[in-house]
């Protein structure tokens, strides 16, 4: 039996070797948790609204209305997943449990999701509503939580760290890839012009993928540092947003961020299929999502260069500048995916930043309140903001559709068509002004956090020196 030692903090720890560097094959496996979710929800993301209103039946209005009531729900479960999380101790640790526990029922409930019973009126309202409530909310967040949570256990070597969360982010960029490369052809070729039939298959196969992928990296890691605690009150976590005005940008900001990119995701299929003419360039746009990572890496070059407030910004006017180049340049397909691919480096960049900036507000929480709430304002911060925001995102678009006029299936109006033209183009580029200008308030919270930082280490030398004595 390992022996414990008992910390200044309360918590306990295990005395073997955590200070490890990770094998290849345990930080692939790591990569396999992001690449498995992302080939499920890429999918719900990226496709739900058009299987609902060309394939189930649904009207438009219909559909956004299920959507965001749907991504409110699953906002709310956020926190709760994370506190599930936190109280959870088995033999295999934490985190790495659920990868097993939900991996069949991940792929059961994205299936029943992308599947079309003969049910008509408010029972498939209810159904579409249900399920997808169950797959991209309760189930997928139950997958999200703990992927990101098991990172400190792996190790506690900073760097590998690092290296470890590089493989997942790789990995969660070509399960996207595969999944926005290939949905669609899978479905026509599988449905043999039957798309009911096509999305049925294809959910099978990326199902029975994902869960190959889940199993085996619950089976390629370990968890070697589990630290016990006494929870802190759900009451005390909200204090630590208090006066906590960072945070409360970082939150607002994300929120409306992903509203479109939410919405440039979904409604690619319905540009490509009505305005080009040409519904499988949606997987053309979807799969050249994957050239992000160029930008991502360079990400902490241009911080150095810079600092993260800037960072973001820049993103934002990279993507609104090939969001209105893609505007301009008509049908000219190859010009087309120039700008696309411009508009993918900028929201890469801005999209990657709130997600390391949640750190310096849990700092800027514990200065302000005394209270380290990590868990709750990295959930909220996160996917609270991914869930609420695209749901917004699924929901104005499709409201401004349906009142222009748009029919599934059919030849759209004119005015159907430009309402499509600017949800897709021109609507992202609002939400990126507007959030630049909200982040525009962040810089002098920024320019605090070496003071702040400072402060911290100097408190906390007192706490360990008074618990000393």
């Amino acid at each position: 039996m390992d022996k414990k030692a008992t910390s200044a903090n309360g918590m306990v720890a295990s005395d073997d070797p955590a200070n490890v560097k990770l094998s290849v094959w345990e930080k692939t496996a790591y990569s396999f948790t992001d690449m498995a979710g992302n080939l499920l929800y890429v999918t719900i993301s990226s496709y739900i609204l058009y299987f609902y209103t060309d394939v189930f039946g649904i009207s438009a209005a219909g559909a956004g209305a299920i959507l965001l009531v749907a991504r409110i729900f699953d906002a709310i479960s956020a926190p709760v997943w994370g506190s599930i999380v936190d109280h959870t101790h088995t033999k295999w640790g934490q985190s790495r449990p659920y990868f097993l526990w939900l991996a069949i029922p991940f792929a059961i409930a994205t299936f029943l999701a992308f599947t079309a019973p003969q049910i008509h009126g408010t029972f498939k309202l209810v159904y579409a509503g249900f399920t997808y409530i169950l797959a991209a909310g309760v189930v997928y967040t139950g997958i999200q939580t703990p992927i990101t949570a098991i990172l400190p256990s792996l190790t506690t070597n900073g760097q590998e760290r690092i290296n470890a969360n590089s493989f997942r982010m790789v990995g969660g960029a070509l399960g996207s890839f595969i999944t926005s490369t290939f949905a669609l052809p899978l479905v026509t070729f599988m449905g043999k012009g039957d798309d009911k039939v096509g999305f049925m298959w294809t959910m099978s196969i990326f199902g029975v993928m994902a869960i190959i992928l889940l199993v085996l990296s619950f089976k390629g890691m370990k968890e070697r540092t589990i630290a016990v605690q006494k929870p802190i009150p759900f009451k005390d976590s909200l204090k630590a947003t208090v006066g906590n005005h960072p945070w409360f940008i970082l939150v607002v900001s994300f929120v409306i961020y992903w509203v479109a990119q939410s919405t440039r995701n979904g409604i690619s299929v319905y540009y490509a299929k009505y305005n080009l003419g040409n519904e499988q360039l949606t997987s053309v746009f979807n799969g050249l999502q994957v050239l992000g990572i160029i930008a991502t890496i360079m990400i902490p070059l241009v911080v150095r260069v810079t600092n993260k407030t800037m960072t973001m910004i820049i993103g934002l006017a990279i993507g609104a500048a090939g969001q209105i180049m893609m505007g301009l340049v008509g049908n000219n397909f190859t010009l087309v995916i120039i700008a696309w691919i411009i508009g993918i480096f900028g929201a890469s960049i801005a999209v990657a930043m709130p997600f390391s900036m949640l750190a310096d507000t849990v700092d800027f929480g514990e200065w302000k309140s005394g209270i380290r709430a990590p868990g709750f304002l990295t959930a909220v911060g996160s996917a609270f903001c991914i869930q609420l925001g695209s749901g917004f995102g699924a929901y104005i678009p499709s409201t401004i559709m349906s009142a222009a006029g748009f029919v599934a299936n059919k030849t759209q109006t004119p005015q159907a068509l430009s309402a499509i033209h600017f949800t897709f183009i021109y609507f992202p580029v609002i939400i990126y002004a507007i959030v630049a200008a909200i982040m525009c308030f962040y810089f002098k919270y920024e320019k605090m956090e070496t003071q702040i930082k400072a402060d911290l280490a100097e408190r906390h030398a007192k706490e360990t020196a008074g618990e000393e004595v």
